[in-house]
């Protein structure tokens, strides 16, 4: 359960990362890697997000406790590492693969005669499981069909924190000091810790080892902008360590500077010449293709874009100040789709015509038309089986096309409820996920 080899395969994605392969690849299960004798962080196999330990004098603080699925290899590799109580429990926020574990840690200590852990969280976490209450169906479909699970079930049950904090709080337990900070990111439930102590910060899902998740298509808003003050607020407190959401915690306070201020640079940039172009008048699908970052941004090793893409932080920035309206003003009202659709068809000679050129774009590797014509054919005629042949072969191409698993999700299931139609289960498949539920 405690692997102190993978801290140096953890050194070495600094260099050249790769999620399956240099660090999920070498995970069984749920492995303890020690920081110092008194610190150590849980990675586990899979999407789920890291745990952070934290000996006390009066038993174990617990940052974050995992997802239902992995809460039993959690608590082995926990106690592995120690025996004492846990008293504590941190939410860094409240996403499933992050603050749906700690049910377990409420069993042993009832079943030792201990009062439960006080868990502690920023108060939004409460506003946020009210929201999946109601929101149950929803998340369920989109989840399954970003991580390609199917019948994917939304739980329906919450370990609600004890103690809520708005900005700070300051956690003094058994001799251990503990600072904790809300920030916007991800979610707008964000906390970061700082212990003082051992120059060590725990990010939570501010740093995934992958370009920031600030533009998720089918999720609620996210902030690029605070995201990236809450990464200046770490850096200024000089951490020497550095344990992330998900991925190997980073050491060296050479390399957490970089890495913190890098991650900030590409909300900023993004943030930034988004709002500038929105002042200046221009409409949404402009902007997307004027936004550019610094060059080489995206080939490090902690911000390839393999999970979110910056075409949709850009969507979500407009969204922030703008909302839904891109500036397209037969957007605002639209036909229905296939009402468009079979207008279209009308034009271009039926779907047998609209699913010829689509084709025709698919192989000059015009993905964006092709895909645009592939829907229009399957939405004028949705038994048309040529066109859903073409759909899937255009949607298919686009998921192999991509870099974020977000858009490998949704272009694949297009794919395949197109194969469904023709009779096939669907190849429309792709790579395991990289990181959590977010």
């Amino acid at each position: 359960m405690i692997n102190h080899e993978l801290r140096a395969i953890g050194d070495a994605c600094w260099d050249r990362f790769d999620f399956g392969r240099d660090w999920n690849h070498h995970i069984s299960g749920s492995q303890v890697i020690p920081i110092n004798d008194r610190l150590a962080y849980i990675a586990s196999r899979g999407v789920v997000g890291n745990v952070t330990l934290v000996r006390t004098d009066d038993g174990l603080v617990v940052i974050d406790c995992g997802s239902r699925n992995t809460a039993k290899n959690i608590h082995r590799a926990i106690r592995a590492w120690s025996d004492q109580p846990i008293h504590t429990v941190i939410y860094t926020h409240g996403h499933l693969d992050h603050a749906f574990g700690t049910p377990l840690f409420d069993q042993e200590a009832e079943a030792a005669g201990l009062p439960k852990p006080e868990v502690i969280g920023q108060a939004n976490i409460e506003r946020r499981f009210r929201r999946y209450r109601a929101s149950a169906g929803w998340n369920a479909n989109i989840n399954g069909r970003q991580f390609k699970v199917a019948g994917f079930t939304w739980p329906d049950e919450y370990r609600y924190p004890d103690t809520f904090y708005e900005e700070e709080m300051t956690l003094e337990k058994g001799g251990r000091r503990l600072e904790l900070y809300h920030g916007m990111g991800e979610t707008d439930d964000h906390t970061w810790t700082w212990i003082a102590e051992d120059k060590t910060v725990v990010t939570g899902d501010f740093v995934i080892w992958a370009a920031p998740n600030a533009g998720n298509p089918q999720k609620v808003q996210r902030f690029a902008r605070p995201w990236a003050e809450a990464l200046r607020a770490m850096a200024a407190k000089k951490p020497e360590v550095l344990v992330p959401g998900h991925g190997p915690a980073v050491f060296g306070a050479e390399r957490v500077a970089t890495l913190l201020d890098d991650t900030a640079t590409f909300l900023e940039t993004i943030h930034d010449q988004t709002l500038e172009a929105m002042n200046e008048g221009l409409k949404l699908a402009d902007i997307v293709d004027k936004v550019t970052l610094p060059e080489g941004l995206l080939e490090k090793p902690y911000l390839q874009p393999t999970y979110d893409d910056p075409e949709f932080l850009v969507r979500n920035v407009w969204r922030l100040y703008g909302g839904w309206y891109d500036g397209n003003p037969a957007h605002l009202k639209p036909a229905h789709p296939q009402a468009l659709g079979t207008a279209i068809a009308a034009i271009a000679g039926g779907a047998d015509g609209l699913a010829e050129a689509a084709s025709q774009w698919l192989e000059k590797g015009d993905l964006r038309l092709a895909g645009h014509l592939s829907e229009f054919a399957v939405q004028a005629e949705p038994d048309h089986k040529e066109a859903h042949r073409v759909r899937a072969r255009v949607n298919q191409a686009r998921a192999k096309a991509e870099t974020s698993l977000m858009a490998k999700g949704i272009f694949s299931d297009a794919a395949n409820v197109s194969l469904r139609e023709l009779g096939d289960d669907g190849e429309g498949g792709y790579p395991g996920s990289r990181v959590g539920i977010g």
